[in-house]
């Protein structure tokens, strides 16, 4: 992906100019992370409630299943039907717009009294929660070219420092005040988050959104993956590191929950914690993308990715094995992840929402399929086999990797000719 990357980096950056005219400085680019990390630990704050939220609205077991499931069915038809819409109007708008409904879901999550009322606010909060992603793609289009993979990686920590603390503080507040503060509290962070970034955000940017009507812009987000090689082989990538993330997330408390440890779920859910160490490397790749090594990056992170299974193997053996493990995992899976989305805003700056919302619908899918054969796994073949399961999606990902670096440079040239013949009809995503 090295060539094909740098390539995509110069082009934009002779679109470009060399990046925005609005200076991105530090203190932005954090409150760009945290209310990433806010909106998107909205998805997942319902795990360690469930059982609770069913007992107090009177649920039965497969409705509140339906709380998880329909919490990401709004998330992702989000990510294909609200965040293109960075590419066609002001970004500001659209962020503070979102956060407020946003805002309104939470709340009546919150005051809930019926099954069918939790979940559609449920529904509706997964479908907000989208504006993370409208985050990503608004800072990387604010960020110079040259720093634009630091600030991915910046922005792109906090989304998975909110993943991984989600269950953690939910947990913690649900213990102290109900499964309802929970969702009070996120409400109202929210809307301060709303606020300040109203006041902060630059009020227009440098490139133009796209003239294409709503419909048509939905339909170029799938051109985008007919005509860019990079973006579908990065989105497989997402999928399958995402696969081996979801593996070990969605099935790591059945055995740290049986002999010989018996875990409470506030000990099992503290286990976040530990995934912050990993996450804190999607700053350190960010960096080494913007010094032009993508394709090494990704190399190395799938190869620690596959290494992370033989640690996480011995669990019900070892806590340190696990502890090495997680760390591993979480560390390889970020470094991916940030070098995925720096490569693909580089391929088309002005159409940065389409490219990320699409490229994490394949995350989405991802993270759903690894979970689901995880916790079904587990239950006919035990841990060993879901270490096997995640040891292959993180297999099948190295060996995508080997088989394509070669043809780098061939799909650069490709792209970048491509390229030139699009933006000389004066329209490239329609």
């Amino acid at each position: 992906m090295l060539d094909n990357g740098e390539a995509a980096t110069r082009r934009a950056e002779a679109r470009s100019g060399g990046g925005s005219a609005f200076v991105l400085s530090r203190g932005v680019v954090i409150l760009f992370a945290v209310a990433c990390g806010a909106a998107v630990a909205n998805v997942y704050f319902s795990q360690p409630l469930l059982v609770t939220m069913g007992q107090d609205l009177a649920m039965s077991p497969a409705l509140v299943g339906g709380v998880v499931t329909l919490t990401h069915v709004g998330y992702g038809m989000g990510l294909f039907f609200l965040v293109p819409l960075g590419d066609m109007v002001d970004r500001r708008r659209l962020v503070v717009a979102q956060l407020l409904l946003l805002v309104l879901a939470l709340a009546v999550v919150a005051v809930a009294h019926t099954a069918a009322v939790l979940l559609a606010g449920m529904a509706a909060m997964g479908l907000l929660a989208v504006v993370t992603q409208t985050l990503v793609a608004f800072a990387a289009s604010l960020a110079p070219p040259a720093g634009r993979g630091r600030v991915v990686g910046l922005v792109t920590s906090g989304v998975v420092i909110g993943i991984l603390l989600a269950r953690t503080v939910s947990g913690l507040m649900a213990d102290l005040a109900g499964w309802r503060s929970v969702y009070l509290a996120s409400a109202s962070l929210t809307a301060l988050l709303a606020l300040v970034l109203y006041r902060v955000l630059p009020r227009h940017h440098d490139a133009p959104p796209a003239t294409l009507h709503y419909g048509r812009l939905l339909r170029s987000t799938i051109t985008l993956f007919a005509r860019e090689r990079t973006l579908r082989l990065r989105a497989l990538f997402g999928l399958l590191v995402f696969a081996a993330f979801s593996t070990l997330w969605s099935s790591v408390a059945l055995p740290l929950s049986e002999a010989p440890y018996f875990l409470s779920h506030s000990t099992i859910g503290a286990l976040g914690l530990i995934g912050v160490a990993g996450a804190l490397a999607a700053t350190v790749t960010g960096r080494l993308n913007d010094r032009g090594l993508s394709r090494q990056t990704t190399g190395i992170a799938l190869a620690l990715l596959t290494a992370s299974w033989l640690p996480l193997a011995f669990t019900r053996s070892s806590l340190w094995a696990l502890v090495v493990g997680v760390v591993l995992l979480d560390l390889a899976v970020q470094a991916v992840h940030v070098t995925n989305q720096t490569l693909i805003y580089a391929l088309h700056p002005d159409a940065g929402s389409r490219l990320i919302g699409g490229y994490m619908v394949f995350y989405s899918i991802g993270s759903a399929t690894g979970a689901i054969a995880a916790t079904s796994l587990y239950t006919v073949a035990g841990w060993g086999a879901v270490c096997a399961l995640g040891a292959s999606f993180s297999c099948l990902g190295l060996v995508l990797w080997a088989s394509t670096r070669h043809d780098d440079r061939a799909g650069g040239t490709e792209s970048r000719h491509h390229a030139r013949r699009l933006f000389s009809r004066g329209n490239p995503h329609s």
